[in-house]
């Protein structure tokens, strides 16, 4: 594969993987760079190609987090990323959210040997990044075709994430006709993060989106839009997450590149 002037592009996944596939990016690097993960609950499917990966290629998926993580990109590395929507993480990793939350995953531990050579192999003979990324998104959505059949369990989950944007476990149990308890282990067990974590991070990412998209709006503001109690409750959790305020953060994020 060579390397192409391509930097960091989102690219529109394919209808045959969009009910998979949430965003797909590549992304390649001609020289050193800080970059930082924002934590998000999906899971990330990263094929690395260059000198830093095994034989020059190698995959992984990354679970999802509940605090920022940085981290040094090397020049000469290509990156193929595929973040996973909610609820597709069994049917195409072939184990729970909950699983992988948190940790770092070889691809091979998680389809075997096999599997995992023969998307090696495909990867090997393409030109470049948006070739790869055909790949990795045909491959994903073979998989998820062969596993429909297990996702309806996933389907309380959604509902329930959808919900918990705007209400409380307990309400949402009572909305879904379940008890919280096996609300909360089936949330768990499909997403990957306790109901109240997945809602610590929504509210997060739309603080920093507005934040982002309106650098003079209030940061009280802000808070009362998203669902923070106040101020000091969205610099608190800003804190907890990133390790800086939210003005930091947003300085920090000006200057090193998004990962994922």
């Amino acid at each position: 594969m060579h390397a192409s002037p391509v930097q960091n592009s989102r690219v529109a996944p394919s209808a045959s993987a969009a009910s998979a596939v949430a965003a797909l990016f590549v992304d390649e690097r001609d020289r050193d760079v800080s970059g930082v993960l924002i934590p998000r609950p999906e899971i990330q499917l990263v094929v690395r190609f260059g000198p830093l990966a095994r034989k020059g290629i190698d995959a992984h998926a990354m679970g999802g987090r509940q605090k920022v993580h940085r981290k040094l990109i090397r020049s000469g590395q290509r990156t193929v990323t595929a973040r996973l929507h909610l609820g597709s993480h069994e049917a195409v990793l072939g184990v729970p959210a909950s699983a992988l939350s948190g940790d770092v995953v070889a691809l091979e531990d998680l389809w075997g040997a096999a599997a995992t050579r023969r998307l090696f192999d495909q990867l090997g003979d393409t030109r470049d990044t948006a070739d790869a990324a055909a790949i990795l998104e045909s491959t994903i959505a073979e998989r998820l075709a062969l596993a429909d059949g297990r996702r309806a369990r996933s389907r309380l989950a959604l509902d329930a994430a959808e919900r918990l944007t705007s209400a409380n476990v307990n309400t949402v149990a009572v909305d879904l006709g379940v008890s919280e308890r096996h609300l909360r282990r089936v949330f768990h067990e499909t997403v990957g993060v306790s109901p109240k974590a997945y809602a610590r991070l929504v509210r997060f990412h739309r603080a920093l989106r507005s934040a982002r998209e309106d650098p003079h709006d209030s940061w009280a503001d802000i808070a009362a839009d998203v669902g923070y109690y106040d101020q000091a409750h969205l610099i608190a959790e800003f804190r907890a997450i990133t390790g800086l305020t939210p003005q930091g953060f947003l300085g920090e994020l000006r200057a090193a590149r998004l990962i994922g």
